[in-house]
């Protein structure tokens, strides 16, 4: 009875609480989920019926617009065209798609406007309503380029134009973009000069013309052109072609152009074949153009700063670019990640195999630059450990695997990351690179100086000589051709460099290589360079940060002395010690923190309209990363027989460089 009695209590609680779960329920709707339909259809392996035209008005400097005409031929009897802006762009890894640049949208049959829809869901897809009788559609419209960095990337400006098809122009869904057919022109300012890798180029007042191509084709060919024009042959049907903001800046000297040339040579000597017909190197000299490197199967769109040329030994740092692009021909372009491959523009890119594709191009950019002479060994040496030494101070490694950040194109869109440190960016490019060259290593070491990486380029590249279509290919050929060359578990040591998170930061390379990563307190040369370009100063090996020439706060290194002070993004640093912010002041205040004995590090800080005093614990003075040669004797190392030319005479040159 007690027990009884005690349970009563609970039993009301329950029945009260029941009751008003249940009215609670009765005023509350719970709709159901409308089903989402698919409308556009996947892309088949069929030829479009007809050939596309698109003309293009650049003309118009002033405001920047591309105004764009379009026909497209449609099979008898069809009712409705669906057309697509690509989204998923290649060599961008993610959704892309400028679609908020494609305004004042019109369609029109037998010089009538005809109904359209955007697509509900699929919001890249045009659904356009045919009457009887139809045979093709015009589509009309305006690409609406940025004229401020920030509204997106410049595209044009007085002096020049990079024009990337994919920006400007649809195509129809449900077909291998391959199997649809194009013929563009173009109508330029008067007296400007272009340049793609497009075929037949045909001129008629300032009108271009290209013969007939297929959709992808178009879309892997960009224009550069300008008033201020030059181009140079850099032989095996390989051509420079310069656009610049004033025609002094465009004065090459012929030992720049041999750089050039070297480049080329030592390609084909790396890789073993061409993957192209001819190639198109389009460089942008600019400072008012928008910031460009993206690869192309037979070009590249490339931009460095205007005295790239008349400064050339100043901008060595930044000279990287062109090696890189042009390396992904064959790494990125013909041998392809499977799902990195996509049909269309409309299908997701998978991008778990990024470090195969950007890391191993990233790997060969910097032994191409170096084998060139495009850069020096002490410039890649600093490149490399800039890379290496970053690594050791980021955090995000612990949780988060190289493959996963192949990833991150499609979700953070390339934008600044609060503490990317402990996020992680794209580090399959670095860290990818890194761990080709430990591969490099591995086969230099297992086989006593037998094989190296450019064996492997062979057996991976150099198949099919002319061939500039893709070969897609999965992680376990690339275990199979190394096993080829030489026997080692390639498949754990990928695995465990690449899958795996919370791994040692990827030194073998560097190390078996004959150098090591050493700390000193002056810049290796291409941090030095970096850091005098950006007018800024870095600091996140040291206390954690790194500031604008105004002192302000650009990134904080996670769990760092300065994050630990409180000392984040966008703050600025006013004073040091009691002085006016400078950043040499800064640097020996840091110096004079170190050791046990030194003097307290003190910074009045700024956050919007607040100031604050804070100390930095921290005294292990200024930090920056270099490679040290540890290998005895005169005989080049690993890590230098890489980066030596292989072309005749290419290392007597450089030799006589140093």
């Amino acid at each position: 009875m007690i027990k009884k009695l005690a349970a009563a209590p609970l039993l009301l609680a329950l029945s009260v609480s029941t009751q008003a779960l249940a009215q609670g329920t009765a005023n509350r709707s719970a709709p159901m989920a409308v089903p989402i339909s698919q409308t556009v259809p996947d892309a088949q392996d069929v030829a479009y019926p007809g050939t596309m035209t698109l003309d293009i008005d650049a003309s118009d400097i002033t405001r920047g617009d591309y105004r764009v005409t379009q026909t497209i031929p449609v099979a008898a009897g069809t009712k409705e065209l669906i057309v697509q802006l690509p989204q998923w762009l290649p060599g961008n890894h993610g959704p892309r798609g400028t679609l908020s640049e494609l305004v004042a949208l019109q369609f029109f049959v037998d010089g009538k406007p005809v109904e359209w829809k955007r697509d509900r869901v699929e919001v890249f897809a045009f659904h356009v309503m045919l009457p009887a009788g139809a045979k093709e559609v015009i589509a009309k419209f305006i690409h609406t380029s940025p004229l401020a960095s920030a509204e997106g990337r410049i595209t044009m400006t007085p002096e020049m134009l990079n024009l990337q098809w994919e920006k400007m122009s649809l195509y129809p869904a449900g077909h291998y973009v391959r199997r649809i057919r194009v013929k563009p022109s173009v109508t330029f300012p008067q007296g400007w000069t272009a340049a793609s890798a497009l075929d037949g180029m045909t001129m008629s007042g300032n009108r271009a013309t290209w013969a007939e191509t297929d959709y992808e084709t178009l879309v892997d060919s960009p224009i550069f052109a300008g008033k201020n024009f030059k181009k140079w042959d850099l032989g095996q049907n390989v051509t420079l072609n310069v656009v610049a903001d004033k025609p002094e800046q465009l004065a090459a000297k012929p030992e720049h152009i041999a750089a050039h040339k070297a480049l080329v040579e030592e390609a084909k000597l790396a890789f073993g074949a061409n993957h192209f017909d001819h190639y198109d190197l389009l460089l942008a000299l600019s400072d008012k153009i928008g910031g460009i490197g993206l690869e192309h199967h037979r070009s590249s769109e490339n931009q460095l700063e205007p005295e790239a040329f008349t400064e050339w030994d100043k901008q060595e740092w930044d000279r990287n670019l062109l090696p890189h692009e042009y390396s992904h021909s064959w790494s990125g372009k013909f041998r392809r990640p499977a799902r990195l491959w996509t049909p269309d523009y409309r299908q997701p890119m998978q991008g778990d195999l990024l470090w195969t594709y950007e890391g191993q191009d990233q790997f060969w950019g910097a032994v191409l630059g170096a084998r060139s002479g495009l850069q020096g060994k002490d410039m890649v040496l600093g490149m490399l450990a800039a890379w290496a030494g970053g690594f050791t101070q980021a955090p995000g490694r612990e949780w988060r695997s190289v493959e996963d950040t192949g990833f991150d194109p499609v979700f953070a869109s390339r934008k600044p990351k609060p503490y990317s440190s402990l996020a992680r960016n794209e580090d399959y490019y670095t860290e990818g690179a890194l761990v080709w060259l430990e591969i490099d290593q591995i086969l230099r070491e297992g086989t006593g100086g037998k094989k190296s990486i450019d064996d492997f380029a062979k057996a991976f590249f150099g198949m099919n000589p002319g061939d500039w279509g893709q070969l897609p290919f999965e992680v376990d050929e690339i275990v199979t051709k190394l096993n080829a060359l030489y026997p080692y578990d390639w498949a754990k040591l990928i695995d465990t460099r690449i899958n795996q998170p919370g791994q040692p930061v990827p030194l073998g390379g560097i190390e078996k290589g004959g150098y090591k990563l050493v700390w000193k307190e002056e810049p290796n040369p291409y941090t030095k360079a970096a850091m005098d370009f950006g007018k800024g100063l870095s600091l996140g090996n040291s206390i954690g940060i790194s500031l604008d020439k105004d002192g302000k706060v650009t990134g904080t290194r996670w769990d760092s002395a300065a994050f630990n002070a409180g000392i984040v993004t966008g703050m600025q640093v006013m004073a040091v010690n009691g002085m006016a912010y400078s950043a040499d002041d800064m640097k020996k205040a840091i110096t004079a923190a170190k050791g046990e004995k030194g003097v307290p590090l003190e910074l009045l800080v700024k956050r919007g309209s607040r100031f604050e005093t804070v100390k930095v614990d921290y005294k292990d003075g200024l930090r920056y990363p270099w490679l040290e040669r540890v290998a005895t004797g005169k005989a080049p190392t690993g890590l230098e027989l890489l980066l030596t030319p292989k072309r005749p005479g290419g290392a007597v040159a450089a030799a006589k460089k140093k």
